[in-house]
């Protein structure tokens, strides 16, 4: 028997139920993993709320992981059981999952599990975003909301891609991103002129959506479309701010960074798999740095 979190009800953390089922068979185009570690999104509050519409219940959140390859599927090339890989998909929040062998990647050795699940969502996220801005070498990115799971991994991104990033964070968070090479900015009044002072910027990546975001975002650059949000809502819509569009391609550029030692993501909690909801309830109470994961 295999553990698997599921839902029949939309709602909070609190309708998240632990359940065993049986270890699925891959069909063809398929692999089954055994997941050693599930990231925690806030997309998964999303689904849990209905907010990417209807699901067929029982459902299982989560959507990127690592583990070991279990089985594979008889016309799969390119994975061997035993294998240890990253991928992406839906119902992660499981000890085996089903996973289509073209959603996953071999795992370098240089690359943990732990690393490896926190790519799919956060960094390639960041990456696709960035290369919307059509960040260049040299050029200055202002990112909004700079030390979370998506922010960490946007501010080693553009400095791999040679630029200068300006981050917004609280004060508590300053020295880390100090740390991973960005000049540090409160969030809130006073932020347009602290950007400013430090020279402006070329590039804006938004990834808080709060109304003091968009506002600086639309002060500091008469080109929005160097701009993107991954958050949007009505009044980056009426400012004009692109959505980030999507993120195809990204993971295998992302993974190339982190074997590189270029990408490198803080873990700022680990959960049993069994304490799914305690793990969601923290990341939707905001303010952490880097992710939480769920371990099998």
């Amino acid at each position: 028997m295999s553990t698997v979190i599921t839902f029949d009800t939309f709602g909070g953390p609190e309708v998240l139920q632990v359940s065993e089922t049986e270890i699925p068979e891959p069909g063809p185009g398929q692999l089954v993993v055994a997941n050693r570690v599930v990231g925690i999104n806030p997309a998964d509050a999303k689904m849990l709320a209905g907010l990417f519409g209807p699901q067929r219940f029982p459902a299982t959140p989560g959507f990127e992981a690592a583990g070991t390859v279990h089985a594979v599927g008889p016309d799969v090339t390119g994975f061997s059981v035993g294998d240890e890989v990253l991928w992406h998909g839906s119902g992660a929040q499981r000890e085996h999952a089903l996973v289509q062998a073209a959603h996953a990647l071999v795992l370098p050795e240089s690359v943990s599990h732990e690393q490896g699940a926190v790519l799919p969502v956060a960094a390639a996220t960041a990456f696709s975003a960035l290369a919307q801005v059509d960040l260049r070498p040299e050029q200055t990115v202002l990112i909004h909301g700079a030390s979370g799971g998506v922010g960490t991994a946007a501010v080693q991104i553009a400095l791999a891609l040679g630029a200068r990033v300006v981050g917004t964070a609280s004060p508590r968070n300053h020295d880390y991103l100090r740390e991973l090479g960005a000049e540090p900015v409160t969030y809130g009044d006073g932020l347009v002129d602290a950007v400013r002072d430090l020279g402006g910027v070329d590039a804006v990546v938004d990834l808080a959506g709060t109304p003091d975001a968009v506002a600086a975002t639309v002060e500091l650059l008469d080109d929005l479309q160097r701009s993107v949000t991954t958050v949007g809502g009505p009044k980056a819509d009426a400012a004009g701010i692109p959505m980030k569009v999507d993120a195809k391609g990204a993971l295998a550029e992302v993974l190339a960074l982190a074997e590189s030692g270029r990408l490198r993501t803080e873990i700022e909690a680990r959960y049993p798999l069994t304490a799914a909801a305690e793990a969601l309830r923290a990341v939707m109470d905001g303010h952490v740095r880097g992710k939480v994961v769920l371990t099998a």
